[in-house]
């Protein structure tokens, strides 16, 4: 007696949100079914794996991380490069130095770092600020003209600064992270206050400032989880991939940045697999943009991925 497969229908799906320039542009969402679930009849993009590069050397990382990089860490266009050769879908800059206490660089000399990135690799460029609102209020439209035409994924933007920052993205075609507190709620309403402005809602992916592995990744997981579903039900305000800042949060824990321990074992395969481990949880509760610190997390991370594909 044969089996007939029950299958999920759902009448929504999420935003296909596409940055950078041919032929290297990447995909993110534009999912209608559940993750690694398109036995279902829907379809499933893979997804997007980017590595991150500071604009400045970066302080008080572990030998773990310091290692893999090498004599790149003073030069983000070397450092692009080389994300590249190593596999990443998309470079990630973050403009730490734009910080007040870590520099407090203009944005003209922030715009001139990140043009100069985007002319040295193909692939698509994703632009962080400096995590300080009214700095990056500052900053980021500028970035954004610099960048005009190079069509970036440009964040992140709050509450507190998403007009200025949805402004700059929206006058020179970018897309924008919208930034919120891990909740659905908050989450949404920004989505709704940026389309307010005429940002398209495929032109956002979604930043909820998740918990990496031992830290609140279970209710990391159950919002991504109940935003994924919300969008598959048909809210079209849930319906914006989800961008995960795992290397920044996964390399904050003392799990990954403690040295050898006789009781943790090695920590270069642990703060390794802290950051890899982490990825692939979210990417199954719904996730579409991963941004990595260590290449070897983003290799190992792309490999679940091939197995859970059936690749």
């Amino acid at each position: 007696m044969g089996v007939e497969l029950v299958q999920e229908r759902w009448k929504g799906k999420l935003y296909a949100l596409t940055i950078g320039r041919e032929p290297y542009q990447v995909v993110a969402g534009g999912d209608s079914t559940l993750p690694f679930l398109d036995l279902d009849g829907g379809s499933y993009t893979r997804p997007v794996s980017a590595l991150t590069v500071f604009d400045r050397r970066p302080e008080n990382w572990p030998d773990t991380l310091t290692g893999a990089w090498g004599d790149v860490l003073d030069n983000p266009v070397q450092w692009a490069r080389k994300c590249v050769e190593l596999g990443a879908d998309a470079v990630a800059l973050k403009l730490v130095s734009a910080h007040p206490e870590q520099g407090d660089r203009s944005p003209q000399e922030c715009a001139a770092t990140v043009k100069a990135v985007a002319e040295a690799v193909d692939q698509p460029l994703i632009v962080l600020g400096c995590a300080v609102n009214e700095k990056d209020a500052a900053v980021l439209p500028v970035v954004s003209e610099a960048l005009n035409g190079y069509n970036c994924l440009i964040g992140q933007a709050t509450s507190e600064n998403y007009k200025t920052v949805v402004a700059g993205c929206l006058a020179h075609g970018h897309s924008v992270i919208a930034t919120s507190p891990l909740d659905i709620n908050l989450a949404k309403q920004l989505n709704i206050l940026m389309t307010d402005m005429n940002l398209p809602p495929d032109r956002i992916a979604m930043d909820l400032s998740i918990g990496p592995l031992g830290y609140g990744i279970e209710y990391a997981y159950s919002i991504i989880e109940r935003k994924r579903t919300g969008a598959l039900l048909g809210d079209r305000m849930l319906a914006m991939p989800v961008i995960c800042l795992v290397g920044e949060e996964a390399w904050k824990v003392k799990e990954a940045q403690r040295a050898d321990d006789l009781e943790w074992g090695a920590d270069e395969p642990r703060g390794i697999l802290w950051e890899a481990v982490t990825a692939v949880a979210l990417a199954q509760a719904g996730a579409s943009i991963f941004v990595f610190y260590h290449p070897e997390a983003l290799r190992q991370f792309n490999t679940q991925i091939d197995a859970l594909m059936g690749k």
